[in-house]
């Protein structure tokens, strides 16, 4: 018999999977809380916007308060390393015992591959690898300074207008055999043979079963999901549906998942049975538009019954929150968003709208006000500005100015 859940114990069951469920320490963060939280998560997505913060950086800090980056840094710079950087949901930081299993996936894309019809590429490859081999970390632009290489780039336009030499190396590092080992001050990848950037041992997962890898990738997405559809399974590392529902098919065959119904939920459930069911979720947190909580915006909505879109790449005029918006978390509800803006010469973290979801509770400008004070700190900010843009700015403002002196 089926189970059931209504969507208030669904909501703590996803929480308390992402560690979003309580209140945090208080205090510094640790690097071993720091390194639990990533393990909790799997992958941290990256992305080049630093309007605020890097996107990598955010999800710790809402899950564990105020910490000191360069732990996260050391975690993926220093070997052993616990993340490496890969495609997973994006560009992300993984654990690296799940690289092993997304590189099949990867070498299926067209972005993993040389075809045919471009012979060049793969000797452009085997140069750049050669070039590797026998020199320190590279950026696209050291390889293409090294190797002599000059080609006319079309830069007139957003979007992918790569070299070729950054065409091969992407080819490269999406097929795994060369590695990031790091990013340059400019957020440029630093590029390396695999192997020396990770172990053999997590390079090769001691088989090509592509079934075999994607039970593993899904069964990891379930434990750090807590419970979702197919689809939220599927779209944490970015696997094909089908890929996805076989593997929950042989998941639940193996009692790792039990099938769910979720009152409210459209749809087919799963629960990972080592999920953990609070009677209570207590958490307060600003969450990044790269937060894994996030990632799939159907189950957001359908979960949370809030409707959240990325707005970064939306004319201006057309945004209806604004451009860099982060939902914020009271307890189990999504209630309310914030556009927010690190003004790093004047030392100051700009709310430039902030608007409360119909059902805010009344303690949400407050909370919202301790929240963005704390961010402000950790962040090296000197105060919290808020601008009159939004349904919660005038109640913001004054929580603001009550708890700290802000303006």
């Amino acid at each position: 018999m089926t189970q059931r859940m209504t969507l208030a114990q669904a909501r703590r069951v996803a929480l308390a999977a992402q560690g979003l469920h309580q209140a945090r320490p208080t205090g510094p963060a640790t690097a071993r809380q720091v390194g639990l939280a990533f393990d909790r998560l799997h992958l941290l997505q990256i992305d080049s916007v630093n309007v605020l913060s890097r996107a990598h950086y955010l999800p710790i800090f809402a899950r564990v308060g105020p910490y000191d980056r360069d732990i996260l840094d050391r975690m993926g710079s220093r070997s052993p390393r616990r993340m490496v950087e890969y495609w997973a949901h994006e560009a992300s930081f993984i654990s690296p015992g799940h690289f092993a299993d997304l590189v099949p996936w990867q070498r299926r894309t067209w972005m993993g591959s040389f075809t045919a019809e471009r012979p060049e590429l793969r000797e452009l490859a085997d140069r750049i690898l050669a070039l590797l081999e026998t020199s320190r970390p590279l950026t696209a632009r050291d390889v293409a300074s090294r190797l002599g290489h000059r080609e006319d780039v079309d830069r007139s336009n957003w979007g992918w207008n790569w070299s070729t030499v950054k065409e091969a190396l992407e080819a490269l590092f999406a097929r795994g055999e060369v590695g990031s080992a790091g990013r340059t001050a400019q957020f440029e990848r630093r590029y390396a043979p695999i192997a020396r950037v990770l172990p053999p041992s997590a390079v090769s997962s001691g088989d090509d079963d592509a079934a075999a890898s994607a039970e593993r990738l899904v069964e990891t997405a379930a434990r750090a999901h807590g419970i979702g559809t197919v689809r939220c399974l599927a779209d944490y590392f970015r696997l094909p549906l089908r890929a996805a529902a076989s593997a929950v098919d042989r998941l639940i065959a193996r009692g790792v998942l039990e099938p769910v119904k979720v009152a409210g939920w459209p749809g087919q459930q799963y629960l990972h049975v080592g999920a953990a069911r609070p009677r209570l979720a207590r958490g307060r947190a600003l969450l990044s538009p790269f937060d894994s909580l996030v990632f799939e915006r159907r189950r957001i909505e359908e979960l949370f019954g809030f409707h959240y879109r990325l707005e970064i790449y939306t004319p201006a005029e057309k945004r209806r929150y604004g451009y860099y918006v982060l939902p914020f978390l009271l307890g189990d509800r999504l209630v309310a968003r914030v556009d927010l803006k690190a003004d790093r010469a004047d030392g100051r973290l700009v709310v430039r709208s902030s608007h409360g979801e119909v059902d805010a509770p009344a303690e949400t400008a407050g909370e919202l006000a301790a929240e963005l004070w704390l961010m402000a700190r950790w962040l090296g900010l000197e105060s919290v500005q808020v601008h009159p843009e939004g349904n919660l700015s005038l109640e913001l403002a004054r929580m603001v100015r009550t708890r700290c002196g802000g303006t």
